[in-house]
C-alpha cells in the first residue's frame, strides 16, 4: 500500500477517502510543519497532499525518492518547484476554480470596508469613541458606486471581481498577461497598460499568480502612479507589493487606503507597521474561508492524489505532460 503524507488536518471527510486507498500519515498539530520536519517524515512516501504553506523544494524532493504526486490543498503553487518536479517526473495538482466566488466576495468586502472605513467606525462604537450622534462630517469615506476600478489580473478571480463591479456600475479598467475579449464583450472592461491602470482607477485590485514577473510588482513606483484618493486591495498574494514601500505610501498618504488579505510574512507580526495604520484594513489570509469551500477543496486536493497515485490524470494538473510522456 502506497504511503502518503498530509501536512495538515483537513476539514470535512475527505481524509477518509485517502484513507481507505492509502497508508496515510498526518501532520497533527495546527502550525504548519517545517521543512525539516516535513523531510523527517517523507522518506517512504509516494504522495504529497501539502498546502501553501510548505515550501516544496529540491532538498524536500531529494529527501523523498519514491515521491510519484504532489497535490497542493491551493489555488497557487508558487510554493513548490514546479520545475524541478516536472524533471523528475512528479505530477503535481492543485485546487483552483472552487475558491473563485469566495475570493471575490472577500476583494468586495475588503474594499468596501476600507472605503467606508467600517472597521473603524466599529471600533469608534465598540470603544466609546462614538458622542455626537449623527455629525455631517463624522468618519466619511469614498463613494464606491459609479466609479473606476482596476483589475490586475482577469483570471477567474479577477473576472469575479469585474462582475460584482458590474452591479456598482463601475468603470472597469483591466491589465493581464493577455487580453480577454470575452470579458470585454460581458462587462464592458477595457483593456489599459499596467501604469494608465494605476493613474485612473479609484480602486486597484491585485488578483495575479506570483511568479518572477509580479513579484513585487507594486512597488513605490507604481504606488506614486495612484490618485491620492485611490485604494489598494491585494488578494493575491502578499509579495506582489513591496510592504515596505505601502506602508509608506499609507503614512504619507501616497494612496488613501488598502484593504489586503495576504503578506510577504504570514502569519504578520502583531507589532507590524501596517497593525499601526487606521487606513488599512487587515484580515488574515481568508480569502477562501467558507466552510463550503474549504471542504470542496480538501475533496479536489484528495481526488486529485488518488487519481494521481493510481497514474490517471488529476482533475487539475499543473503538469500534464509528466503523465502524457510517461
Amino acid at each position: 500500500m502506497a504511503r502518503v503524507f498530509v501536512t495538515r488536518k483537513l476539514p470535512g471527510d475527505a481524509l477518509d477517502r485517502l484513507r481507505a486507498e492509502f497508508d496515510v500519515d498526518v501532520w497533527g498539530l495546527d502550525r504548519p510543519p517545517s521543512k525539516a520536519e516535513i523531510i523527517e517524515r517523507i522518506g517512504d512516501v509516494e504522495g504529497l497532499l501539502c498546502l501553501l504553506t510548505e515550501r516544496i523544494d529540491r532538498e524536500v524532493m531529494d529527501a523523498a525518492p519514491r515521491l510519484r504526486a504532489i497535490s497542493s490543498y491551493s489555488a497557487g503553487l508558487d510554493h513548490i518547484d514546479l520545475e524541478e518536479a516536472t524533471r523528475r517526473g512528479i505530477i503535481v495538482s492543485y485546487t483552483p476554480g472552487v475558491l473563485t466566488e469566495a475570493v471575490a466576495d472577500l476583494a468586495w468586502a475588503l474594499l468596501l470596508s476600507v472605503a467606508r472605513r467600517i472597521v473603524e467606525a466599529d471600533r469608534e462604537v465598540r470603544g466609546g469613541g462614538w458622542r455626537v450622534g449623527w455629525h455631517p462630517t463624522y468618519m466619511l469615506g469614498s463613494n464606491v458606486y459609479g466609479r473606476t476600478i482596476g483589475i490586475v489580473g482577469m483570471g477567474r478571480i479577477g473576472t469575479a471581481v469585474a462582475r460584482r463591479a458590474r452591479g456598482f456600475n463601475m468603470r472597469i479598467l483591466y491589465y493581464s498577461r493577455s487580453r480577454k475579449p470575452e470579458v470585454e464583450r460581458e462587462l464592458g472592461a477595457v483593456f489599459v497598460g499596467l501604469d494608465e491602470l494605476l493613474k485612473e482607477a479609484d480602486y486597484v485590485v491585485l488578483s495575479v499568480s506570483l511568479n518572477r514577473e509580479t513579484y513585487r510588482m507594486i512597488g513605490e513606483r507604481e504606488l506614486r502612479l495612484m490618485k491620492p484618493s485611490a485604494y489598494l486591495i491585494n488578494i493575491s498574494r502578499g509579495a506582489v507589493v513591496d510592504t515596505e514601500a505601502l506602508v509608506k505610501a499609507l503614512k504619507e498618504g501616497w494612496i488613501a487606503g488598502a484593504g489586503l488579505d495576504v503578506y510577504e510574512e504570514e502569519p504578520l507580526p502583531k507589532d507590524h507597521p501596517l497593525t499601526r495604520l487606521r487606513n488599512v484594513v487587515l484580515t488574515p489570509h481568508i480569502g477562501s474561508a467558507t466552510r463550503e469551500v474549504r471542504e470542496r477543496m480538501a475533496e479536489i486536493a484528495v481526488e486529485n492524489l488518488v487519481r494521481s497515485l493510481r497514474g490517471e490524470m488529476p482533475l487539475y494538473p499543473a503538469n500534464p505532460e509528466v503523465l502524457v510522456s510517461g
